[in-house]
């Protein structure tokens, strides 16, 4: 048992990854839509690249959506609409009408009274013949209405043919105006408003129920293809009949692949294509990466950007896949880029588009772009923490977009006639959303304790709370790390390195010595030294104490990792030299682990240029009469050493690289020395 435990906890870092790996795995293949995919591709308007196709199976060539559009709008507009009528209601109205006429008009004051009266009868009785609405509809005059009387029908009309109480009121007004009885309109208006009772109502579930059965008739097929058919010959054009009857077979085939019986082959074998893409990364970060891939962390962070870039377009795809370019693809590579480096950013970013080729429409049109993307934004995207060079890089990312959109567009159409321009504005939005990577980068630094470019700018501040403790304390130190902080990122910047990682480096690699700063030559301003009072190994002891010192300051204080290496790499393990040399002339077999630095060696660029720098620096001030002949030999002389001693065997840096970076110290301190340029005699 206490076997397993040890296996089990030896080999943890495994074993997460190996969770890990199936659990994304298994999560994407669920996320993918559950329907086949058809496996030949073909476009509209370009010929057909495959072998002449014969229809495998019986299938039923289906209706575009503009023809069922437009068959179903027909019908809408066809249908009738059905209207209950209460008959009574005239009878009553009648009877008001004769009572409210009399006490209204009466012989004394009115002439002409039973012509009146006739005419405001003639006037209800046309009115009644099909009845009053009990609201305005908003239907065509020229719309079929049933009228239904206790759910039986009664009559079929026309709409307009039903009067609402505004247009009786019209046609009351214009024949009492013809009639010549105009000056007895407010009254008779008056009685209208009293008597008058709508006796028309629409019946909305007997409308609905009659137009949904005519919509239920439409049928989602137009003819049939029988087995073994010839469907489109190898080059013939992908147009017209042709394509209905291509995507009629592309919709057939997947409805059929995904039966019962098949289903789980086909979960299976999109599980075997899945777990190849996030082999192929974990694979990477193995040979390429090793740094990242022992770090579960930095892996975990990894998958679970690929994974969200899938769920997110997933999400957009079933709500409706003609908005899948507004999901901000390119938010991974920046992201990826900005924690990592550009070469891990466009990989991952390529095996997300790969995935996704799986799910969305177009998907050779979909990868082409979303590829190219990812290239503009890896190449154009630098120094992050610069607000004004996202808002350029993704700029031009948006006009990639909208370039090869158009492009794609032309060669599909042949023209640009029905171009849709909406299109390029989901481009433009996308481009909006990649700007949302500034904040995305903060809250992943938060959450994964990662580091970017923006936390090494602030970092770098000099007014940071440690850095003022160290001018305070160690004021020599300081100004030596400001010192080697300007060396480095002028070295950096020379072999393409990250610049701004290796100043913060020197800011910060030698915090450690705020311990005992009295016992560093550079904060010795009294004249007293206080080794003068200790043995060499006590000495030695002290100073290579000063990187332990560093490193849990800078955990105390929640420095990255990425700025601790430095600290713990600055002297490698090299040896406490002047110490060395004095226990020597005493002892001759003194153990030289006692005065070396207990490492690591630098693994980085980043770190070698510290070294180097930090080493010429110090050793600097101790040149006497510095000339360009003694600098040029004095750095090579330090650098040369540090490559004797294998110091640098674990960086991934050249011998050329080293060159460049010796060159820039040797100017750097000639500049320093204010030397002029040594002229032959």
């Amino acid at each position: 048992m206490n076997r397993i435990i040890n296996k089990w906890y030896k080999n943890h870092a495994l074993i997460y990854k190996v969770i890990l790996f199936l659990s994304t795995t298994f999560f994407i293949v669920y996320l993918f839509p559950k329907s086949g995919k058809f496996k030949y591709s073909f476009d509209k308007g370009k010929p057909w690249q495959s072998e002449s196709l014969y229809a495998p199976f019986n299938f039923a060539v289906k209706k575009t959506k503009e023809e069922l559009d437009t068959e179903r709008r027909i019908i809408i507009e066809n249908s009738p609409i059905y209207f209950n009528v209460n008959s009574n209601i005239k009878e009553e109205v009648l009877v008001n009408y004769k009572n409210k006429f009399n006490s209204v008009f009466v012989d004394s004051l009115t002439r002409n009274k039973l012509q009146l009266y006739a005419i405001g009868k003639s006037l209800l009785d046309d009115c009644y013949k099909y009845g009053v609405l009990d609201e305005k509809y908003d239907y065509s005059n020229d719309k079929r209405a049933i009228l239904l009387e206790n759910q039986v029908q009664k009559i079929n009309i026309v709409f307009s043919q039903l009067f609402t109480l505004d247009s009786f009121k019209s046609k009351t007004e214009q024949k009492l105006i013809s009639s010549g009885f105009s000056n007895q309109q407010a009254a008779f208006n008056t009685i209208i408003n009293d008597i008058l009772k709508p006796n028309v109502t629409l019946n909305k579930s007997i409308t609905q129920k009659a137009l949904q059965e005519e919509l239920d008739k439409v049928s989602l097929a137009r003819g049939s293809i029988e087995k073994g058919a010839l469907i489109i010959s190898k080059r013939e054009q992908v147009e017209g009949e042709k394509y209905n009857i291509l995507k009629s077979l592309e919709a057939e085939y997947e409805s059929q692949i995904w039966s019962a019986t098949n289903y789980n082959w086909v979960i299976f074998a999109y599980t075997l294509l899945v777990a190849l893409a996030l082999l192929m990364l974990l694979l990477f970060l193995r040979k390429y990466r090793m740094d990242v891939f022992l770090n579960n962390t930095k892996v975990t962070f990894i998958f679970f950007n690929m994974l969200l870039m899938i769920l997110l377009t997933t999400l957009i795809i079933n709500y409706d896949a003609k908005f899948v370019y507004v999901v901000p693809l390119c938010v991974l590579p920046l992201v990826l880029k900005a924690f990592f480096d550009a070469r891990l950013g466009l990989f991952a970013h390529v095996l997300t588009v790969l995935l996704l080729g799986f799910i969305v429409p177009n998907s050779y049109e979909y990868m082409f772009l979303q590829i190219i993307a990812g290239i503009v934004t890896i190449l154009t995207v630098s120094e992050l923490y610069k607000r004004a060079n996202l808002f350029i890089s993704v700029g031009q990312i948006t006009l990639i977009y909208i370039i090869a959109y158009f492009a794609f567009f032309v060669i599909h159409e042949g023209s640009i006639s029905n171009i849709r321009v909406e299109t390029f504005g989901m481009f433009i939005l996308c481009g909006l959303a990649t700007l949302f990577v500034q904040p995305l980068i903060y809250i992943y630094e938060k959450l994964f304790g990662l580091v970017s470019d923006v936390s090494l700018l602030e970092l770098s501040d000099t007014n940071t709370k440690l850095l003022k403790e160290l001018s305070d304390k160690a004021p020599g130190t300081f100004h030596h790390s400001l010192n080697v902080a300007n060396l480095a990122e002028a070295s950096a910047n020379e072999i393409g390195a990250n610049a701004m990682l290796v100043r913060v480096g020197a800011l910060y690699h030698d915090i450690g010595k705020m311990k005992n700063p009295t016992y560093f030559t550079e904060n010795q301003s009294t004249g007293i030294n206080p080794h003068d009072e200790l043995s060499s190994t006590e000495s030695a002891r002290v100073i290579i104490n000063h990187v332990i010192d560093g490193v849990e300051i800078a955990k105390k204080y929640n420095l990255p990792d990425r700025v601790i290496d430095f600290i713990r790499t600055h002297h490698g393990t090299s040896l406490v030299y002047y110490f060395y040399s004095k226990e020597k002339e005493y002892d001759v077999s003194i153990n030289d682990e006692d005065f070396k630095y207990p490492g690591p060696k630098p693994y980085s660029k980043e770190t070698a240029i510290l070294m180097m720098c930090d080493s010429v620096e110090a050793a600097s001030k101790s040149l006497k009469e510095p000339s360009s002949t003694k600098i040029d030999a004095f750095v090579e002389s330090i650098i040369n050493k540090q490559m004797e001693n294998g110091q640098f065997l674990n960086a991934n840096i050249t011998f050329k690289e080293i060159e460049s970076i010796k060159k820039v110290l040797k100017n750097k301190l000639a500049n320093i020395f204010h030397l002029r340029i040594e002229y032959p005699e």
